[in-house]
């Protein structure tokens, strides 16, 4: 499998997960229906570390452009790769989302809230202010990126056998770790915006949403579209920017 290939399945392995969880929780007659943000932040931690088991070996499991970006900002992702990994993590992003509407199929036109059909796609601020909204999400993504370069770092300070504990963390715990990460960044940083934290996750299930025939869906929301594009590539960038700065 091609490391452009992977990150599309892992991309779609991601959303499939992840909104498949919020569309269980948000829709109407649905099993886990008002199961609540701790389903939702546990269901999206859990597909993280599905999507980095599944393709990690083969593309690095960026699975996020700013993770892509981030990487290649301080050297550690060849550019000439970014296009194609970007182009990758927005298909799988949006086949994921078509799986999500076809398990949930029974369900669209049960729902009578477009808000709640729109937020099994993508995200909106809890409070309509673009500014706060982008803040949270620069803040959010920067703690993600400093967080993955800390964890690829656990074990170089072993004293015996030192790679050999960083490969094993990296192969067995990595994605584990990583899982965790994005539920603490949920509980405690995603309350004010759903915790996009990667472009691709908000903007290809978005085209979804304004592609598939959902009864009553409204708006796509495009006016807000920019924020979770933007503040997360930014905030990637700072964050893996701050690593290095500070020689960890």
């Amino acid at each position: 499998m091609s490391p452009y290939l992977a990150e599309c399945v892992g991309t779609a392995i991601l959303i499939l997960f992840g909104n498949g969880v919020v569309a269980n929780v948000v829709l109407a007659k649905s099993k886990g229906q008002n199961g609540g943000w701790i389903v939702i932040t546990a269901g999206w931690g859990m597909a993280v570390m599905l999507a980095v088991y599944a393709v990690g070996r083969i593309s690095g499991a960026h699975i996020n452009p700013a993770v892509t970006l981030s990487l290649a900002s301080i050297g550690a992702f060849d550019w000439a790769q970014v296009p194609g990994y970007i182009g990758s993590q927005i298909a799988g992003a949006m086949i994921g989302q078509g799986l999500v509407f076809l398990t949930y199929y029974a369900h669209w036109d049960q729902t009578d809230d477009p808000a709640g059909k729109l937020a099994c796609h993508c995200t909106a601020p809890a409070v309509r202010r673009f500014g706060p909204a982008f803040v949270t999400e620069f803040i959010g993504t920067a703690v993600l990126l400093f967080a993955i370069l800390a964890l690829g770092k656990v074990g170089l300070g072993a004293e015996t056998n030192a790679a050999a504990w960083t490969n094993a963390i990296g192969t067995w715990f990595g994605p584990m770790l990583v899982g965790l990460l994005i539920l603490a960044i949920g509980l405690s940083l995603g309350g004010p915006t759903g915790y996009a934290i990667n472009p691709a996750r908000d903007l290809g299930p978005r085209i979804a949403h304004a592609l598939l025939p959902i009864p009553g869906k409204g708006s796509s929301d495009w006016a807000y579209a920019w924020v979770p594009i933007v503040a997360p590539i930014l905030g990637g960038i700072a964050g893996a920017q701050l690593f290095v700065l500070l020689k960890l």
